[in-house]
Order: C-alpha cells, then sequence, then structure tokens
C-alpha cells in the first residue's frame, strides 16, 4: 500500500499472528512490517516465482500453518500475485480468508467524477502485442473503465485510447494514489496525452476513461 497508515487494525493482528507472510518485494514490505512493529518472517512471492512455490506454500497451509500474502500496492490478485494461490488452496479443499483493505481503482473511480455505480476494471494492458485489439473491443463500453498503467508506457496509452476511443472522450490519471504526491489530471483524452508528453510522469497510474455514451465519436 501506498500510504503506511492505509493499514486495518485486524490486517495488523493478522500479519503478526501468521507463521510467515509473503510478500510481492520484501524489501518494501519489511518497511510497513517496521513502521507496525511486526516481526514475522518474510517470504518473497511474486509473478517470477509463484508458479514454481505456490504447491509448496498450499502444503504449509494444510499443515496448519498460517500463512498470510500481501503485495507492494494494493489488494493481492488485483493486477497482482495471489489468484494462483488461492485457487490452489480452494481446489485442495483448504480455507482461505480475504482481509478488507486497501486498493488503488477504488478511490480512483469514486474521485475521478465519472459514474461508479457500473465500471469495468481492465487492470493493465498487454505490453506489446493485443493493446489495440483490447482497446478496440471496448470503444463502444457504456460503464466508466479503469486501466492500470505503467508510467512508462502511460503516454502510449493515451495516444492509443485517444485513437480507439476518440480525443474529445473525456478521463481521468489517477497517481499516487494515497501518498504524498497524489494527483488527479482531468480533461480529455487529447488534452491528456498533450500534457503528459510534455510533463513525464512518474508513480502507480490509474486511467479512467468516460464510458460510451452514444455521443461519442473516434
Amino acid at each position: 500500500m501506498g500510504n503506511l497508515e492505509d493499514i486495518t487494525l485486524r490486517a495488523i493482528r493478522v500479519l503478526k499472528e501468521a507463521s510467515v507472510i509473503l510478500a510481492e518485494d520484501t524489501r518494501s514490505s519489511a518497511i510497513l512490517l517496521k513502521h507496525h512493529g511486526i516481526t514475522t518472517p518474510l517470504l518473497s512471492h511474486h509473478k517470477f516465482n509463484e508458479h514454481r512455490q505456490v504447491e509448496r506454500v498450499a502444503g504449509r497451509v494444510a499443515r496448519g500453518e498460517n500463512v498470510a500474502l500481501i503485495s507492494d500496492a494494493g489488494t493481492p490478485g488485483i493486477s497482482d500475485p495471489g489468484f494462483l494461490l488461492v485457487r490452489t488452496c480452494v481446489e485442495r479443499g483448504i480455507e482461505t480468508e480475504c482481509l478488507p483493505g486497501a486498493t488503488a481503482f477504488v478511490p480512483a473511480l469514486v474521485n475521478s467524477a465519472f459514474p461508479c455505480d457500473r465500471f469495468c476494471f481492465e487492470g493493465f494492458l498487454p505490453q506489446k502485442k493485443g493493446r489495440q485489439k483490447r482497446l478496440l473491443a471496448l470503444a463502444g463500453e457504456e460503464r466508466t473503465m479503469i486501466f492500470y498503467e505503467s508510467p512508462f508506457r502511460l503516454v502510449k496509452a493515451l495516444e492509443q485510447m485517444a485513437g480507439c476511443f476518440g480525443e474529445h472522450r473525456r478521463a481521468c490519471v489517477a497517481r499516487e494514489i494515497s501518498k504524498i504526491h497524489e494527483e488527479y489530471r482531468r480533461g480529455t483524452l487529447g488534452e491528456l496525452l498533450v500534457h503528459f508528453s510534455s510533463s513525464g510522469v512518474k508513480g502507480e497510474i490509474v486511467i479512467l476513461v468516460e464510458g460510451n455514451d452514444g455521443t461519442c465519436s473516434r
């Protein structure tokens, strides 16, 4: 999570009581644990090793250990490691529990000023092949659309979205949610493309795009 205070009292208790904590990046997680006085051992668990160790971790849980899983920012499983472990445990009849907590797209959606009664969460676009195809398939989507993006690909994403959705489609770029440099930049896709092409950007990015209300055109 971005802000060290974005954690519940229940989560702190569970992390203290766990046998081991699986962390996407043990260095980042160590800062959080130290801040809250949590001394539970950390074990690296990320997208590059989760396929290799998911059965072993599920076995530890089956033997009675309490294993906690956290991610660097947001909720495990939401564009972060976690899905494979939960599925493996469920398939083996092992009880799992998800604690409510911070996730980036919910505050970004609420604060975007776009309708949030119905929305479409798309996560990260493919890094290379398939980006244009995915966006074209969403051109007629009527719900507010939510994307995660790397700061290094933000300009490319805005350019492709303007091409597929129309440069006059309204959008919002939310950056560094809950952190010191939190920022919401609103405007049309064309305006946002010009802004970020000239200013650059850093940090965690959420892009929100208004749904097609029937008047949007490319």
